[in-house]
């Protein structure tokens, strides 16, 4: 490859950099006499057709984002071309090394030369938000270090330009996981924001010498991105102000770029930003989405957020290689596990999961079931489980009747944690997830086609129910016709709650019972502060029969004593 004329001008000289997409080489412009850089796309060589042209797609979106982009920070495309039906992007050649690099050789940077960076990586980004482009995988690897004292911001290799079409596969989202904001990680629309996030990100791993989320597996990488707050910089200095600022969890509390801009040149003359004290240590927002998850009986289901991960529409999850250019553990990951609210894992841990084993080993069959240790709750002063219903009306407007006077198709099943529900003779029981202070259990008669899901959780995300399923349902709107019929507070058991009823169109590649569904939620927290969700879920053809059994359901509710 070496010596090799493309396009009768550039001639390749040596290879100077390289990640699991491409190679980068040095190289001579023959016509103008200038040294060059060059990007191979290596990784095309090696995939399907399908995944090559996505591949072909992305490098020409990095020329077309990085043309648009006026800026000193930001290195300059001079060409693409064509070669053994490949595109190859000839750049500006920057000599140095980037900031991982430094990292690496260095073990951190000074705080204030940190800030320096940060300052022209985010002018960089200004410049480029302006001109309708996101970057999408701001890191240390993309951010490069002139020996003239040059700051660059290079790779748009994934960028996003406002107006064309994603390049990426729904339900997909690609880039460092490291880097990931907390949004795109749960699957929502990417916005100048994440990127600044990434900045912050970076930032971080600059004067501390580590990725401040990465963890031992991608996985758990994006558990602590989404969960964890990040723990304190020891040697940010007056940067870590700046830095705690770029990654609070809801991109609506970030500085926007005017604000970082100013916070970080105060930083970098070492001053403390006297923005800072508008901006105090990130905190969670939302709750976990609702999306694909497999139910205790082997169906897969759209449903209540309860601990479910999310996909994009209609789709399954997705796990790819590394980006272009990247490291390797750089991947591109599922898009849409979402939890927040309140730290903790109880949630994300094993939702997470399923969609990457979903992902990995190909359906939704790839989830194992939790198995219930019925012995567990067992307890010598084990009484009655349940208790007298308080008069109340409930959400579907009747009142509360004892379980008895339900048909003679109905028996009042008491369940191992302590409540008692009515349901038809014939509904087999299993657990759908038990996660500390969140347990799950499906109550189906036909392997989850219709099914029940009783929800408890002792440490609520939302003090309001109707709080709990208004962010729920801002989440949802990436279901395929995904349609809010009603969602309101109501009161059930004399105790505030909210009732939302919803439609969409599950797909075959995702479930067993494919096809049109309408799912109805009833939450309410009881007196002893326990949330409890009542989740029903059929066909829409089956709605009617559904809707009554519903209404029996919370007349025969019968929680924990």
């Amino acid at each position: 490859m070496q010596g090799l004329l493309l396009a009768g001008r550039y001639r390749l000289a040596d290879p100077i950099g390289s990640g699991g997409m491409g190679r980068v080489w040095r190289a001579h412009d023959e016509l103008l006499h200038r040294t060059v850089a060059i990007k191979e796309l290596t990784a095309a060589l090696y995939v399907s057709d399908g995944d090559r042209g996505v591949l072909l797609a992305r490098t020409r979106a990095e020329a077309r984002a990085a043309a648009r982009i006026n800026h000193s920070a930001v290195v300059t495309v001079h060409d693409v071309l064509e070669h053994d039906g490949r595109p190859w992007i000839v750049m500006e050649l920057v000599e140095g090394r980037s900031l991982a690099d430094e990292v690496k050789e260095q073990g951190r940077v000074e705080a204030t030369e940190a800030a320096r960076i940060g300052l022209w990586v985010l002018r960089a980004l200004t410049a480029a938000h302006t001109a309708g482009v996101l970057h999408r995988d701001v890191k240390p690897g993309n951010v490069l270090l002139g020996n003239d004292g040059r700051v660059l911001l290079t790779d748009f290799g994934i960028a996003q330009i406002e107006g064309d079409s994603t390049i990426t596969r729904t339900g997909e989202v690609v880039g460092s996981v490291d880097y990931l904001a907390p949004e795109r990680v749960r699957g929502h629309d990417p916005g100048p924001s994440s990127d600044l996030w990434a900045l912050g990100a970076t930032l971080y791993t600059a004067v501390e010498g580590r990725s401040p989320f990465r963890r031992t597996s991608p996985l758990t990488t994006m558990q602590a991105v989404v969960e964890e707050e990040v723990a304190g910089p020891q040697y940010a200095g007056p940067l870590e102000p700046v830095i705690s600022a770029l990654l609070r969890k809801d991109p609506a509390a970030r500085p926007d770029a005017a604000q970082a801009e100013q916070m970080l040149a105060e930083a970098a003359e070492g001053r403390r930003p006297s923005a800072a004290q508008a901006f105090v240590p990130t905190q969670h927002g939302g709750s976990v989405a609702p999306g694909l998850r497999e139910t205790g009986t082997g169906a897969t289901e759209y449903g209540p957020a309860y601990g479910a991960p999310a996909t994009g529409p209609g789709t399954g999850a997705t796990v790819v290689g590394p980006t272009p250019m990247g490291p390797p553990g750089t991947a591109a990951v599922p898009a849409g596990t979402v939890p927040s609210a309140r730290p903790g894992r109880r949630r994300l841990r094993s939702l997470v999961l399923v969609v990457v084993l979903a992902a990995l080993v190909g359906g939704a069959t790839a989830v194992g079931l939790h198995q219930w240790d019925k012995t567990r709750r067992q307890r010598a002063d084990t009484g009655s489980s349940g208790q007298s219903p308080d008069p109340t009306s409930s959400a579907s407007g009747t009142s509360d009747t004892d379980p008895a006077t339900a048909p003679d198709s109905w028996k009042t099943v008491p369940d191992p944690l302590g409540f008692s529900i009515a349901l038809p003779k014939g509904w087999k029981r299993s657990v759908f997830s038990d996660e500390g202070d969140l347990k799950q259990i499906d109550y189906s008669p036909d392997g989850g086609e219709h099914f029940v899901r009783i929800a408890l959780d002792t440490s609520p995300d939302f003090a309001d129910p109707y709080q709990h399923q208004l962010d729920l349902d801002q989440q949802l709107t990436r279901l395929v016709d995904y349609k809010k019929l009603q969602l309101g507070a109501n009161t059930y058991r004399d105790r505030r709650a909210s009732l939302w009823e919803y439609t969409w169109t599950a797909l075959a590649k995702d479930t067993k019972f494919p096809g049109p569904r309408h799912a109805i939620d009833e939450v309410y927290i009881a007196r002893n502060g326990v949330e409890y969700a009542l989740y029903m879920s059929s066909p829409a053809a089956d709605w009617p029969t559904t809707q009554e059994q519903f209404k029996r359901l919370l007349q025969s509710w019968q929680p924990e004593a």
